[in-house]
């Protein structure tokens, strides 16, 4: 899924069927998904053509962490020079 508010040329979502609230609520049984979602970043970046060059994978938790949804998701970002620190003065409204 694309996000609704794109940081990069390329912005996706991988979102787990599962419903967790944030990234305190998994368990120790949410190792696989959690490993899934991660190796599904990998797998998109080397799809799209910038796994070599570089990409970021980012999870939000709670609203100082600049979650707005309360659903878990994997942000996959890249096609593009990613700055540091990737931080905004305000922080983003809950949907």
């Amino acid at each position: 899924m694309c996000d609704i508010n794109p940081q990069a040329p390329f912005h996706c979502l991988v979102i787990p069927k599962k419903h967790i609230s944030t990234l305190n609520d998994i368990t120790e049984q949410d190792r696989e998904l959690v490993g899934h979602m991660v190796t599904t970043a990998g797998k998109i970046a080397a799809d799209k053509g910038f796994a070599q060059e570089g990409y970021r994978t980012v999870f939000n938790c709670n609203s100082h962490g600049g979650q707005t949804v309360y659903h878990i998701h994997l942000h996959v970002l890249g096609g593009k020079p990613l700055g540091w620190p990737p931080y905004q003065d305000t922080l983003k409204t809950p949907v």
